[in-house]
């Protein structure tokens, strides 16, 4: 083992996070996350890796209830697009729960920066890498989250445009992601979408190939 290796129960904890942590679309009502415990989370997102060290992520707490009714308002909108555009799974998909907008004790919209197109180092081919950047801090603050015993539950369904316009951001910066955190009532053994029979997670040996694009039934991730 790497003399650089955690404790074993360092290493313990870290797994459980992630082998713990789940879209949360469920809170505790009337619930609040202390400010000390806000900042570390924050510290945690903004020690993410980011390609070319370019920090495109941008975060925005929202603090105003009137401001955090016209994002569910927003969202609640591209929901019924979305279930037009699902066709036959449109009314089991109206069944689901999808966010917490108006119950998790804290909400975040995150953004890519604007003025991302000067960071040339890791992006010249993969332009993307500024998005997959900004995933790295969610996931880390998804990660920490979870180690303070708060949920955290991603939101996508809306219009970009819509809540830039809404939030003030300005051309060249774009929304991704809508953070609902706070305490909830229990965290599931499996995903939502698992247990709302919408869709079931696929054994990590047919992602897992070697050196060509093939599928491998390595046996991992069957245990």
């Amino acid at each position: 083992m790497s003399r650089h290796a955690f404790s074993s129960a360092e290493r313990r904890a870290v797994y459980r996070a992630i082998a713990e942590r789940r879209d949360m679309r469920r809170f505790v009502p009337n619930s609040t996350v202390g400010e000390d415990v806000l900042a570390r989370l924050l510290r945690a997102a903004h020690a993410a890796p980011s390609v070319g060290l370019m920090q495109p992520w941008r975060f925005i707490r929202i603090t105003d209830p009137r401001l955090r009714k016209q994002i569910h308002s927003l969202v609640d909108e591209e929901r019924l697009r979305t279930a037009r555009a699902l066709g036959p799974r449109g009314e089991e998909f109206l069944a689901l729960k999808v966010e917490g907008i108006l119950e998790c004790a804290e909400l975040f919209v995150v953004a890519l920066g604007d003025g991302r197109e000067a960071h040339v180092f890791g992006r010249r081919t993969l332009p993307q890498m500024d998005l997959a950047s900004v995933s790295c801090a969610i996931q880390n603050m998804w990660l920490a989250a979870r180690a303070e015993g708060l949920g955290m539950g991603w939101v996508s369904i809306f219009e970009p445009a819509s809540l830039a316009e809404l939030l003030g951001i300005p051309e060249g910066a774009e929304p991704v992601a809508i953070l609902c955190l706070g305490p909830v009532p229990e965290f599931p053994d499996r995903p939502a979408l698992e247990l709302d029979d919408w869709a079931h997670a696929r054994p990590l040996a047919e992602f897992v190939s070697e050196n060509r694009w093939r599928p491998v039934a390595l046996g991992w991730g069957h245990g």
